[in-house]
């Protein structure tokens, strides 16, 4: 196994490219980080560190071990504060972290014996991985595909909304139906993203199914393209919220149900009644 002292030794030297500045960092003799960098190799069988007059360089197989020796430490600190509870490591989904889950998060920061809470936010699939890593204490997803030793619990249904320019002649409906949006052509929404995933349960295998262009990669990209009048488009209702009331864009509902998005929050099982990963889903869901 690894040892994690001379990970951190390793890891340190990179980033400082000189042994003198790595040693002083680290508050240990530059001889002693030396040995460390000394067992890393001999361990490994593999030369780390090129040594040189104006430094050191780390060679193709530090480059190849530094992912993994960041993920290590990593895990070893997320260990020591879920033994002591002293922090809670939060990750969202794009849109649920940027517009939906941050007053919730202040809210439970806001108890007097709560602890710190770190929030994550990337992309679904990248918080699913981190969360099966171990590197995530919970996960607040727009969708999970079930996992053995995860515990996942509905948060909320968030409603799917057609968003137009104010000047868009469906500007002045009050919802839009099945057919008419199945006949549309919308922003984004392509195949294997969260929203096209809801397209494609939505209107079924035989559709008919609305066209998608242009994969625009973030909900803020979607929404200046609608705004400059590039093109119509759906997305979370909470994620327009502040361009509705400031008359931005015209927010449709859909009259037809099941556009919406079941949010999910999914906890390991082995932490998930001890706090602080239940105070908080339990201040999530209550």
């Amino acid at each position: 196994m690894l040892n994690l002292v001379w990970l951190k030794s390793f890891i340190t030297l990179v980033q400082h490219r000189s042994f003198q500045a790595a040693a002083n960092h680290l508050g240990i003799a530059q001889p002693t980080l030396s040995q460390h960098i000394q067992k890393l190799e001999e361990q490994l069988d593999v030369l780390l560190i090129q040594r040189g007059k104006s430094g050191c360089e780390p060679t193709r197989a530090a480059q190849a071990l530094m992912p993994f020796t960041l993920s290590m430490l990593r895990l070893d600190q997320r260990a020591r504060e879920a033994v002591t509870g002293t922090s809670l490591r939060v990750g969202a989904s794009s849109n649920i972290g940027i517009y939906m889950l941050q007053p919730h998060v202040r809210s439970f920061m806001d108890r007097q014996t709560s602890p710190h809470v770190d929030l994550v936010i990337d992309n679904n699939p990248a918080i699913a991985r981190q969360l099966t890593s171990g590197e995530l204490d919970i996960a607040v997803m727009e969708w999970w595909h079930p996992k053995p030793g995860f515990q996942a619990r509905d948060w909320k249904q968030e409603p799917v909304v057609l968003i137009v320019p104010p000047g868009h002649p469906c500007a002045d409906m009050t919802q839009i139906n099945r057919e008419a949006l199945a006949g549309m052509t919308l922003l984004g929404g392509e195949p294997g993203t969260g929203t096209g995933r809801l397209l494609a349960n939505f209107f079924g295998d035989d559709g008919p199914f609305p066209e998608v262009s242009m994969q625009l990669g973030s909900t803020e990209a979607v929404k200046q393209a609608v705004k400059a009048g590039v093109g119509i488009s759906l997305v979370l209702a909470a994620s327009v919220t502040d361009e509705v009331r400031a008359g931005t864009l015209r927010a449709i509902p859909v009259s037809d149900p099941g556009l919406a998005k079941e949010l999910v929050v999914i906890c390991p099982e082995t932490i998930a009644r001890h706090p602080p990963v239940s105070s908080f889903v339990s201040h999530l869901c209550h």
